[in-house]
């Protein structure tokens, strides 16, 4: 089960793509950033963001998505870029036939470390440990991502399970 995470943004959009192999293994196959300048038009930025994002669906062909739901804090002005970003991202996967699952971040966080209100060191720390990797994902939005990819995987799998 190949599962494609995305922590939408228009200045860093966070991607992680997970593969759930047999006995429970998880390979983080490629992550990583789409970046766009801050003095840019919004539009062009979320194109850069749906190109982005189509690129690497076209290259890794993920069978499901995990998208972050939106968080409304007290910036309104974040909230709707971050909404906008979404939009684009959701557009991709949508075109692209792949099923969306989207959780909030404490979601993510009780799943990956059995705590919803986790600390984002804990998350990268729990991110590497279950994915073998050397050292902590970069950027932070991108661990994001590998994190909700993983969830992903733990998802489908109970899916399988489950009649």
């Amino acid at each position: 089960m190949r599962v494609i995470g995305v922590d939408p943004g228009t200045a860093i959009c966070g991607w992680g793509v997970v593969d759930g192999g047999p006995g429970g293994a998880l390979t983080a196959l490629a992550y990583g950033a789409v970046r766009t300048p801050a003095g840019r038009d919004p539009g062009a930025r979320l194109t850069a963001v749906y190109d982005g994002i189509r690129a690497v669906i076209a290259r890794w062909r993920p069978e499901r998505a995990v998208v972050e739901k939106l968080f409304f804090g007290t910036n309104a002005t974040s909230a709707l870029a971050v909404g906008q970003a979404r939009g684009v991202v959701l557009l991709a996967l949508a075109q692209a036939g792949v099923p969306v699952l989207e959780l909030s971040p404490a979601e993510v966080k009780q799943a990956l470390t059995g705590y919803g209100r986790a600390g984002k060191a804990q998350m990268q720390a729990m991110v590497g440990r279950v994915l073998g990797l050397a050292e902590v994902p970069r950027p932070d939005d991108a661990a994001d991502a590998l994190a909700m990819a993983v969830t992903g995987v733990q998802v489908a799998r109970f899916e399988e399970m489950t009649p």
